[in-house]
């Protein structure tokens, strides 16, 4: 399948009535309007958005603070020599500020594994957009298939029409000229009837499906289009080449994968708790106060200290309650998990792929019967029609000739439809329905 562009075909598109919608157009309309690919992307872009700051993990941190205090206060002393001191409303003011920045240089690695942590937590949201993207193509495919399917029922239905129309003109002509019954007059009629309420049944029924594809397209309901006659199908797929290649194609494996990884980063993020962090600290700091009065002479009316510091810090764990290895076992029972879940998966997508090889093997060569039943049902038809039209044949055989082409016919849409099902499921476990 070849890949889809997102093209520009929406509202402008369907404007105009009656307007062909292909399977491409279809499919780039709900690349670009489908709910649940706008809602994984939309999950995707947190991933993202921390994948811009992934290299924040190396910067240091710097802080700054700002303080001011009013002091207003009375005091009142008795000194060793029995003299007393006592003062009220003494007024000062102090003002401090400073910058500290903290820089870790080494923290056993973990910062290294924190933004690879990041960067694979992006590249599974991809994977999560591309097999959402996916099954919308997938749900588009069957979907436009099952209104082509209807739509040719519909013309099925309209050519078994035609026939009893002909056996009614028939059937009253005999009966006009003696040679005929009022029974197979009344039954033609009761055979067309219903034949008109199938139509009317069928016509429902492609709206009703027109609505869904709507849906998954998200576009406003009741517009009118119509769709292709005919449902192509790619008889080459191959049970060998989708199993060799699933493992790198499949999203959902992929992303089982990237939990793998995700869990073996996080891991390494657990152990390097284990390290000593090195961590270098400078900063600049101002502190002024200015008091009204002083109480004694060793009192200052102006006190201004300014300067800065610097040097290194080395936090060096030692005992934390064993709470360390507590967690490094967690991290290697969630890698044993995420293993585990990926073969899990590995194993069901690997019996999906051959029941829908099967399914297309047993739908190919039921396709190829069904192609072959039609034209022996059609001349069949054409024959009776026609010694019934001369009398050689009667009623009964005629009707009966009909319904084998009916069942004929529904035989063979279904089979296209069926097999066309089965190899939207293999590419689409394939991951090949979109590059």
């Amino acid at each position: 399948m070849k890949r889809f562009s997102v093209l520009l075909i929406l509202f402008p598109f369907f404007a105009n009535s009656q307007k062909l919608l292909t399977l491409d157009d279809a499919i780039a309309t709900a690349l670009q309007n489908n709910f649940d690919i706008q809602l994984s992307k939309n999950d995707s872009l947190v991933a993202a958005l921390n994948y811009s700051y992934r290299n924040a993990a190396f910067l240091p941190r710097l802080n700054g603070n700002l303080g001011t205090t009013w002091n207003n206060i009375d005091t009142k002393q008795i000194l060793f020599d029995g003299s007393r001191k006592q003062s009220t409303g003494i007024k000062s003011n102090n003002i401090n500020a400073g910058i500290a920045l903290n820089w870790t240089l080494f923290d056993g690695l973990k910062m290294f594994a924190t933004r690879d942590k990041i960067e694979a937590y992006v590249r599974l949201g991809e994977l999560g957009i591309k097999s959402q993207v996916i099954n919308t193509v997938a749900t588009v495919i069957n979907t436009y298939y099952g209104i082509v399917r209807q739509k040719q029922q519909l013309k099925a239905i309209e050519e078994q029409m035609s026939i009893n129309e002909e056996r009614v003109k028939l059937a009253q002509y005999k009966l006009d000229i003696g040679a005929g019954a009022k029974p197979d007059v009344l039954q033609s009629k009761v055979d067309l009837n219903a034949q008109k309420a199938a139509k009317l049944e069928q016509q429902t029924l492609i709206d009703q499906l027109k609505e869904q594809l709507n849906q998954v397209m998200n576009v406003t309901t009741g517009i009118i289009y119509e769709v292709n006659d005919s449902i192509p199908l790619n008889f080459g797929l191959s049970l060998g080449d989708i199993q060799n290649t699933i493992e790198k194609t499949n999203p959902v494996l992929l992303m089982n994968k990237k939990n793998i990884d995700i869990a073996n980063l996080t891991l390494k993020e657990t152990k390097a708790q284990r390290f000593p962090t090195l961590t270098f600290n400078t900063g600049y700091n101002f502190s002024r106060t200015r008091n009204q009065t002083v109480i004694n002479s060793f009192s200052t009316f102006f006190n201004r200290t300014r300067g800065y510091n610097y040097g290194f810090t080395a936090s060096i764990p030692i005992m934390n309650n064993l709470n360390t290895s507590r967690l490094i076992k967690q991290a290697q029972l969630d890698i044993q998990y995420q293993q585990l879940a990926f073969d899990n998966q590995r194993s069901l997508i690997n019996i999906d792929v051959i029941n829908a090889f099967k399914e297309y093997e047993q739908q190919k060569k039921a396709l190829a019967l069904e192609e072959e039943n039609i034209l022996l049902a059609k001349e069949n038809v054409s024959i009776v029609l026609e010694t019934y039209r001369l009398g050689a044949a009667t009623f009964i055989q005629l009707r009966e000739a009909q319904k084998s082409l009916e069942d004929a016919y529904n035989r063979l849409i279904a089979a296209r439809y069926n097999t066309k099902l089965a190899e939207t499921e293999l590419l689409r476990l394939k991951g090949d329905l979109v590059k």
